[in-house]
């Protein structure tokens, strides 16, 4: 064996060993320092929503007029708004608003993004000329122009917004989808199972599927960042969540923009919250892409350049101790 093959058989043996979780996460926080922040960010964004209630202080919708425009202090750590309400306890809860939007949106966009990829890529023909075209007339005009003509349709809430962001960004997304399937399906065992006689959902979930779970992923974890901000925007404009729900973009539509000088923290705050964890979210999905995407993580076995080091220290390990080994 030649010294290229040992080390490639070092690498997939070393792939078999590790678990691969355990592995992502180290291949992440050594190559993607950035990405690892945001994931930080990202989790901090969930474990927020999830425990508001507990981390705080005061009600989302908890009024007190004798301390309404309060600047920080003890009492009030990010001060208050016209209507007395706690800003820290409303930034708190509004990261639960912000988790379920994009949560769903981004379920609902990769669902949709699958569904129409991969029946448009596999089965081509006229199918896919149908299916191209409508989405070529949705994705031609700004995604805001379709966001307010719907919701001013349907009507403000979150199952709205989440409904809007989710189909929109989906549509548009099914374009990665449909690469990944019309690639996929032109490797012999996609042959091999239709000379069998395979039915078409045999194939789409055994073979199809599988091979574009990377950039469903990928899509998914882009597409929170994107939610959030267009679900920011709608709130700001009035088509969104409507008061007195907590949302960051509602924040800064109307309680910031009237008190701006008089109270310009109702409006900072809000502002840093939201792009703190659009930040992170897109670092995160950066770093996702990166590491899952064959074609950009440069590895051998899957490993990328992480797993490659590791593997030539243990491969230049073995064979010392061979060579020491075969001395008389």
């Amino acid at each position: 064996m030649t010294g290229e093959t040992l080390e490639i058989s070092a690498v997939r043996k070393a792939a078999k060993r590790r678990n691969s979780v355990i592995d992502f996460i180290i291949r992440m926080v050594k190559q993607k320092p950035m990405g690892t922040v945001g994931a930080v960010i990202v989790l901090m964004l969930f474990l927020t929503g999830i425990f508001a209630d507990v981390l705080a202080p005061y009600g989302a919708t908890q009024i007190d007029l004798t301390s309404r425009l309060s600047s920080p202090s003890s009492a009030h750590l990010l001060g208050t708004d016209h209507l007395g309400r706690d800003l820290f306890s409303r930034i708190i809860y509004g990261a639960r608003v912000s988790m379920f939007v994009g949560l769903g949106a981004s379920t609902l966009d990769t669902f949709i993004a699958l569904l129409i990829g991969i029946v448009s890529g596999y089965f081509g023909g006229k199918i896919d000329l149908v299916m191209q075209r409508i989405v070529d007339a949705i994705i031609v005009f700004p995604n805001l122009f379709f966001y307010l003509a719907i919701m001013s349709i349907i009507g403000p809430g979150m199952g709205q917004v989440i409904f809007c962001l989710g189909f929109l960004s989906g549509v548009g997304s099914s374009r990665l989808i449909r690469s990944a399937v019309m690639g996929a399906k032109q490797n012999a065992y996609i042959d091999a199972s239709k000379a069998i006689g395979a039915p078409n959902i045999k194939i789409l979930l055994r073979h199809i599927l599988p091979n574009v779970s990377a950039p469903a992923i990928i899509i998914f974890t882009i597409a929170m960042g994107s939610v959030i901000v267009a679900e920011a925007s709608l709130s700001f404009l009035g088509f969104g969540i409507p008061p007195p729900a907590p949302s960051w973009g509602g924040m800064l539509s109307r309680e910031a923009r009237r008190y701006m000088t008089d109270a310009p923290w109702i409006g900072i705050f809000p502002g840093v919250a939201l792009s703190l964890v659009v930040y992170g979210i897109n670092m995160f999905g950066d770093a996702m892409r990166d590491l899952l995407d064959p074609r950009l993580r440069g590895g051998v076995g899957g490993l990328g350049e992480f797993g490659m080091v590791k593997a030539r220290k243990a491969l230049d390990k073995k064979l010392n101790k061979g060579l020491k080994t075969d001395k008389p």
